[in-house]
């Protein structure tokens, strides 16, 4: 370990950097033209040829048949959430291992996160407990999955590939198809990462993308939903361009909407970032292999690899206790913040924050053990 906190410090101090961030966007020359003839255009906000051209490239990239950009990942996973059929009182299964916005976007539907566990690896939906789970308290009653105990509807999942590692998709989905569960997945962190050669965030009725600025490339702030349903993919983008009613000039509303349309000029850059896409995650593998080399003589800690037949983007690095210890988790965080390394904790499990506490959950077991295990240090591909 102390040799990996050693090339950080160089590393921050080569940089002159007064404290080396946990993930900065790679920006070029060519990401500033790009973003300059975006301007030039005169179409800066909501409208614009780049939005579409963005939207076509995702499309290529990842292999799904509709991209829809938005203004974030969040606002994504409410609309999608949305489109998918949520409604009020309806249950949305969520890890609660996971960022805490798929849980707002839940309770922006009106309806109620429902907390499973994840798997102890790669931190994604455990599908053997969450079979058994679903075996023991749903029954299934014209073709919906009911809570025994609750008596409402199980409507939806959202599965997180947790810092661009695949979930274990295939069986998840398989799963929910069998109890009448529609999936979305949050694919935030996961673009360009591949379960069996395939994208993730192409498996389930809808995915989820996002372009922040800590993202593996940015739109500065951007998302997008990404689906192979056309139906889905309308009533998707219906809602997030306000609900209008396509006319020359009339405005003309047909239901609630929102305004969460991607501006042109963060299209602008994104246009030029995801031609960077595979060699920014070459990167962020060489990375991995350096930190590996780093620590190979680190007993107690591993870094964090891809699941077998998957590839990760890479996106944040992570050190795993093998022994679950809050004691020792804050002790190695405090050496890297002392170091000024800007390495942080994983999210505190979403069924412990307490505006969620109040929440159905099953057995946490996991996510309780992985709370205390896991630390992401400074991923930047330029390291």
């Amino acid at each position: 370990m102390e040799k990996l906190i050693k090339y950080l410090v160089t590393q921050r101090k080569k940089l002159k950097k007064k404290h080396l961030p946990l993930h900065e966007p790679s920006l070029t020359k060519k990401d500033e033209i790009k973003v300059i003839e975006g301007m030039k255009s005169g179409f800066v906000s909501t409208a614009g040829k780049d939005i579409q051209k963005f939207e076509n490239k995702i499309k290529k990239t990842i292999k799904s048949k509709y991209v829809i950009s938005t203004i974030n990942g969040t606002s994504a996973i409410h609309i999608g959430l949305k489109s998918l059929g949520v409604k009020f009182n309806d249950e949305v299964l969520i890890p609660s291992i996971s960022f805490v916005a798929p849980a707002n976007a839940i309770l922006y539907n009106g309806a109620i996160p429902h907390f499973i566990d994840s798997e102890p690896n790669h931190f994604g939906v455990d599908s053997k407990k969450l079979k058994q789970y679903l075996k023991k308290n749903t029954i299934i009653k014209n073709n919906l999955c009911i809570n025994k105990k609750t008596k409402r509807i199980i409507r939806a999942i959202i599965v997180v590939h947790v810092f661009g590692h695949p979930a274990n998709i295939v069986n998840i989905v398989s799963i929910c198809k069998k109890f009448k569960i529609k999936v979305l997945e949050d694919a935030a962190e996961a673009l360009g990462s591949l379960y069996k050669k395939k994208q993730v965030g192409t498996f389930g009725e809808i995915g989820v993308l996002s372009f922040n600025g800590n993202k593996i490339i940015t739109t500065g702030v951007g998302g997008a939903i990404i689906t192979n349903n056309k139906k889905l993919s309308q009533v998707s983008r219906h809602l997030t361009t306000t609900s209008k009613i396509k006319h020359k000039w009339e405005f003309i509303h047909d239901q609630i909407g929102f305004n969460y349309r991607l501006a042109n000029i963060n299209a602008s850059l994104g246009i030029s970032q995801i031609d960077r896409l595979e060699n920014l995650i070459l990167k962020k593998k060489s990375l991995f292999k350096k930190f590996k080399q780093l620590m190979k003589h680190t007993k107690e800690i591993e870094l964090l690899d891809q699941p077998k037949k998957c590839r990760s983007n890479f996106w944040l690095h992570t050190l795993v206790l093998k022994q679950a210890s809050k004691n020792k988790k804050n002790k190695l965080l405090n050496k890297f913040h002392k170091n000024k390394i800007l390495a942080r904790p994983i999210w505190r499990p979403l069924h412990k924050l307490n505006f969620l506490k109040k929440y159905p959950k099953m057995n946490l077991k996991n996510a309780d053990l992985i709370e205390n295990k896991i630390i992401n240090i400074p991923s930047s591909s330029y390291l």
